[in-house]
């Protein structure tokens, strides 16, 4: 699970072995994280947002990073400009921060929630969608796209 101390361990090393791309991200990360802890300081409720982040809670910030970068890329695709360096750029970050979330769940993994999700709430149908990710979501929480989660969802309740 990722802390600060991991992060800031690999920004010296990155620093250290002068991989500037790899150290920007880096220090990317480190500031996201800062400013989210900085924002709770603002909202001053410790026992919701605690001031210190979690290695829990930093892998949402992470995880938010990456999804960031992801529709960069998305978005940078659809443009009629070249834009590959930036896009190479957020690749690049998506697969540094890669490094630092646990490991991303199967598709097979995550069709076997679901099914066993919408047995346990007998959905038959979409409309009834929202129950089965409230099973769901626990299990796969940083572990699997929710995208993703939302789509096999889709397709065996489709």
């Amino acid at each position: 699970m990722a802390s600060k101390e991991t992060l800031n361990n690999a920004l010296k090393e990155a620093m250290k072995s002068k991989q500037n791309e790899r150290r920007d991200v880096m220090r990317s990360l480190l500031s996201a994280i800062k400013q989210v802890e900085i924002d709770n300081r603002v909202k001053n409720d410790e026992t919701k947002f605690p001031t210190e982040l979690t290695p829990e809670l930093i892998v949402d910030v992470l995880q938010k990073e990456a999804k960031t970068h992801r529709e960069t890329i998305t978005e940078l695709g659809k443009s009629d400009n070249d834009h590959s360096d930036q896009i190479s750029q957020s690749e690049y970050a998506i697969t540094v921060i890669g490094e630092f979330l646990p490991q991303q769940m199967s598709r097979e993994e995550i069709e076997t929630i679901v099914k066993a999700a919408v047995a346990q709430t007998g959905a038959t149908s979409a409309k009834e969608m929202g129950k089965v990710m409230g099973i769901i979501q626990p299990q796969t929480k940083g572990r699997a796209d929710g995208k993703l989660v939302s789509d096999i969802v889709k397709a065996i309740l489709g």
